[in-house]
């Protein structure tokens, strides 16, 4: 509700207008529960409620005025007891709050401080007159008012959660249907796995949403999707997505300059509003015609929506629709300024779990929905969510103990650093971990265990200043590790790991920074190879440490006019290049100096990691809530057979990127927002990658390459940690072992240690957590 501050400019920008904001239709009560006669009793039939300013300055009232029909004044004129406006000065203590009449209409209730302690006037509002959007205006001017009167302090001052805090805590017996949860985001409908587990239809208050915001000059939204579809809500304690409402209207409206919000209705109730964002993580499916997503609540717990659409035919209009608005509010952009032969890729990549990369054979699937006619809803989106899967028995009798063992650094009394990059051995089965201004060194066991070995403590520049690392890299068959220091973008250094001393500090140029450094090729530190390959925000370049003076290669140097906004980079085993931004396209190079072959679209999310397998012949790029799997291989035309790396794309033949994310109902057992550290292909002695794996909170997850290539993106398997994971890695040269560091420590775990996301897998505890350990002290 507080994201409707932007549009009250208006109301508080005339210093000379004692009014600040207006609800035109009303009639106020004095409610007294404490009394034996009617509790009560009507002030006023018909009134105005304003927010009006005082001579005093940052002081405020709620003035209650009577409405007058047509000569109805002119009667009681005469009257000297005739009160016709109450007026109350705007303080925390009042307790304002939104509330529901016993006639089901919106109101607004405050205590009276004048009378017994439970007594309370009740302004009731006609909602055929007031609007949601100008009820959450009116509350937040409240709240603004009282925050200024408290604090002393300008409105503009104060943010969501100053707001938030003001708002009344305790309970309301009548405020089944509030206007407060119209605009709270989330339901209460969330079972907990200690529930019965009997299906039943879990409880949701109406509605779960927050108030649309009109554009300014307007009193409602555009509609700009429509669809009719029916609607479930996913049930933890059952498993299944319950049905709330049959052939309800899906809506999306356009609130603003490229502001969009889902807005599901009926004509029983206004099921939910959310704005159009990535948090969202909207998964289609094709084969059930549905689509399943994350809802937050304020206080950011998730929850699963599904709308299954009548045919595929509205299926397909409201997903094409979904996709290009969704382009527009991540791009800020309309969506017809795109080229014709880009909007294809976009609008696919919201197409999840149908097509094919490569020639793979078609696999058959189970169908996850039963009709809601004639059984108990409709059973977990795409999967099995009964505890068990098909092979879980397996999973459990073959992982033993592995990686529940915690490498922990020594750290010194009063260290408030934590653990902030992970970087893997080539060569001496090392792990290296940053904390701070000290490096930890981790060796890898026969058993498949990590043992802490050494600290390199405060790392410092030839010149003897001491920094943190960012972005370091092992170089030179792990005999060195590159580094860079936040202070000095224009720098790298070179630490040597058999002194633990940083001896050379490359300068690369005065005038281009160095934002990112990345191998010559993807196993060039198994090698002698002395080069690097740098880029800034929009350049790339080669850089060679033997230059004299800067190390830039003048003769392998692409510098963009435009502002590219380069984000990430990795190479493949011949060196060519995939390079990513945060405006979310990708670039694809054989040559460091040349164009880009291959430019792929931006989807719009920023790209915060990227990876090539060896061949070159997949891309995978890491967002925020999911991952992008693209096939190089050039499928027609005259270069049929090549790679997106060689050759450029016929113009309307651009591979169709596949989404990787987490299923909607899984993230709603999880219960935290979902955001990906940079996915990894592993990296197996034999060449042919065989998984991808990230993670996200306290989850790592990996998909298996065989099932992704084939189209089937929704299988994955994880497993919950003890703490936050920083970054993950596989171990050079296996399959089978993934290294991550967590804020305190670091773990190894082997790959069949991964569960088939179930209830019992997405919630059960580790074996170890960080409360149990402790850690050495110097």
């Amino acid at each position: 509700m507080f994201m409707l501050k932007s549009l009250f400019g208006k109301i508080w920008s005339d210093q000379n207008n004692a009014e600040l904001i207006q609800l035109p239709a009303g009639a106020l009560y004095l409610v007294r529960p404490g009394t034996i006669k009617g509790s009560r009793e009507c002030i006023y039939k018909d009134a105005v409620a304003t927010i009006r300013r005082t001579t005093t300055d940052k002081n405020y009232q709620l003035v209650i005025t009577r409405a007058y029909e047509e000569g109805e004044e002119q009667l009681l004129e005469e009257d000297d007891e005739t009160d016709d406006e109450r007026s109350f000065l705007i303080d925390v203590s009042l307790n304002f709050r939104p509330s529901t009449s016993s006639e089901g209409q919106p109101s607004f209730k405050w205590s009276d401080l004048d009378g017994d302690v439970d007594d309370l006037f009740e302004f009731v509002m006609d909602s055929a007159q007031v609007n949601a959007v100008t009820r959450s205006i009116f509350e937040v001017t409240f709240l603004q008012c009282c925050f200024e009167r408290k604090t002393g302090r300008s409105h503009e001052e104060a943010g969501d959660a100053d707001l938030e805090a003001l708002k009344y805590k305790g309970n309301d017996a009548s405020a089944t249907n509030t206007t407060s949860q119209d605009a709270e985001k989330g339901s209460k409908a969330k079972g907990r796995a200690s529930e019965a587990t009997t299906p039943k239809k879990p409880k949701v208050p109406a509605p779960a949403s927050e108030a649309v915001p009109a554009p300014p000059g307007q009193e409602e939204p555009d509609v700009v999707l429509e669809a009719k579809a029916d609607l479930y809500l996913y049930d933890q304690a059952s498993g299944l997505f319950m049905t709330q409402e049959k052939g309800v209207d899906v809506k999306v409206l356009e609130a603003g300059r490229f502001l969009y919000w889902l807005a599901i209705t009926s004509s029983k109730r206004q099921w939910l509003s959310q704005q159009l964002e990535s948090s969202m993580n909207m998964h289609f499916s094709v084969e059930n015609a549905s689509a399943v997503w994350n809802f937050y609540d304020t206080e950011r717990h998730v929850y699963s929506w599904l709308i299954r659409f009548g045919d595929k035919a509205s299926f397909d209009a409201f997903r094409a629709g979904f996709a290009r608005l969704m382009w527009e509010a991540l791009n800020e952009e309309k969506f017809e300024k795109v080229k014709e032969v880009e909007k294809h890729y976009i609008e696919e990549a919201y197409e999840d779990d149908d097509v094919e990369m490569g020639n793979a054979e078609e696999e058959d699937r189970e169908a996850y929905a039963r009709d809601d006619e004639e059984a108990a809803e409709v059973a977990a989106e795409l999967g099995d969510m009964s505890g068990r899967g098909e092979d879980e028995e397996d999973q459990e009798n073959d992982v033993g103990n592995k990686g529940d063992n915690l490498a922990v650094m020594p750290i010194e009394a009063g260290d408030r650093d934590t653990n902030s990059q992970l970087t893997v051995g080539y060569k001496f089965d090392r792990s290296f971990v940053v904390r701070g201004n000290k490096i930890g060194v981790f060796k890898h066991t026969d058993d498949d265990q990590l043992e802490f070995a050494t600290a390199i403590n405060n790392v410092a520049a030839p010149n003897g200043k001491v920094f943190n690392p960012r972005k370091v890299m092992l170089h030179d068959q792990d005999s060195s590790m590159v580094m860079m220091d936040p202070s000095n973008t224009h720098a790298l250094y070179r630490m040597d790991l058999e002194y633990g001393k940083v001896v050379d500090e490359w300068k690369v140029h005065d005038d281009i920074a160095v934002d990112n450094v990345v191998p010559d090729s993807k196993y060039a530190q198994t090698t002698a190879q002395k080069t690097l390959i740098g880029h800034g925000h929009n350049s790339i370049y080669r850089i060679d440490p033997r230059l004299a003076g800067q190390k830039l290669v003048d003769s392998q140097f692409k510098l963009y006019t435009t502002k590219n906004d380069f984000s990430s980079a990795a190479t493949d085993s011949s060196g060519r290049l995939a390079v990513a931004s945060n405006k979310g396209d990708i670039r694809l190079f054989d040559q460091i100096g040349k164009n880009a072959k291959t430019a792929l679209p931006a989807l719009g999310d920023p790209i915060i990691g990227v990876d090539v397998t060896a061949d070159g012949r997949y891309v995978i790029a890491t967002c925020k809530t999911y991952l992008l799997l693209i096939d190089t291989l050039i499928g027609d035309g005259r270069y049929k057979g090549s790679l997106g790396f060689d050759r450029a794309f016929p113009s309307d033949s651009k591979p169709i990127p596949r989404r990787l994310q987490l299923k909607p109902h899984h993230v709603a057992y999880m219960d935290e927002e979902v955001s990906f550290t940079p996915a990894r292909f592993d990296t197996p002695p034999d060449g042919g990658e065989t998984s991808i794996v990230s993670a996200t909170g306290s989850y790592i997850v990996s998909w298996p390459m065989e099932k992704v290539k084939k189209g089937r993106t929704d299988v994955y398997t994880l497993r919950k940690l003890g703490d936050t994971v920083v970054e993950d890695n596989f171990a050079f040269g296996s399959s089978n072992n993934i290294i991550v560091a967590m804020p305190q420590d670091l773990q190894m775990h082997r790959k069949a240690q991964l569960k088939k996301p179930t209830r019992t897998s997405l919630m059960e505890m580790p074996r170890y957590s960080r409360s149990s350990v402790v850690d050495e002290r110097y």
